[in-house]
């Protein structure tokens, strides 16, 4: 990844949040000679090796579980278009261009395949408790019968990824002067969808260029 040093965000408490926050991954493997994609909801659990561990299933029938080497799990954060329109200096000078700001993480690890019916359910528990803790009446595994359970878990395989490096990229406009970010903020506040007020929260406001 193109990671300009005014952009990199290297925070492990700030990265493993953004993880959290956005748990669908885009993970990437090597496998017959390409590159396979897929789409996977991990689990975070930071306190598992120097980087943390990310944690999930996939199907069984997926033949990404079957691809043992180096892999890169890529969360995507906030993102939203900037118009140079916001900028003062469009007023000033009309030397911009508009651009897209993005908060990214890029988690490196080679995976491991959990087969065990114990550990698969383990895994399927966890995930479950943690996504439906929001709820006003939360899903539980037991809810369902535990022959259908156990027939459920034959099609699905558990995924861990011990991370080896992650890898922030905070494009929040640190590349411009304070009254263009400020414009930025407004602008984006404007819009006021939920993708623009993210990033609007992550654009420095201040003279320190590297601030989040």
């Amino acid at each position: 990844m193109y990671l300009p040093a005014h952009f990199e965000e290297a925070r492990p408490e700030v990265l493993h949040a953004l993880v959290r926050a956005h748990p669908l991954a885009t993970w990437v493997v090597q496998a017959g000679g390409g590159l396979l994609v897929n789409h996977i909801p991990f689990m975070l659990d930071a306190d598992r090796g120097p980087h943390g561990t990310l944690v999930g299933h996939v199907a069984r029938a997926n033949p990404v579980w079957r691809s043992p080497g180096p892999s890169i799990a890529v969360f995507q954060g906030p993102q939203a278009y900037i118009s140079p329109s916001w900028y003062p200096s469009k007023r000033e000078h009309g030397k911009v261009v508009p651009t897209w700001n993005y908060a990214v993480v890029h988690a490196h690890g080679t995976p491991r395949a959990i087969e065990s019916p114990a550990e698969v359910l383990a895994i399927v528990t966890r995930l479950t408790q943690t996504h439906e803790a929001g709820s006003a009446v939360p899903w539980a595994v037991s809810d369902a019968p535990a022959d259908y359970i156990a027939q459920m878990l034959k099609a699905i395989v558990g995924i861990e990824i011990p991370l080896e490096r992650l890898v922030g990229k905070w494009k929040a406009s640190q590349n411009r002067g304070v009254p263009d970010r400020l414009g930025t903020v407004a602008g984006l506040r404007q819009r006021g969808d939920a993708q623009s007020l993210a990033m609007a929260a992550l654009v420095p406001a201040d003279g320190a260029a590297t601030a989040r």
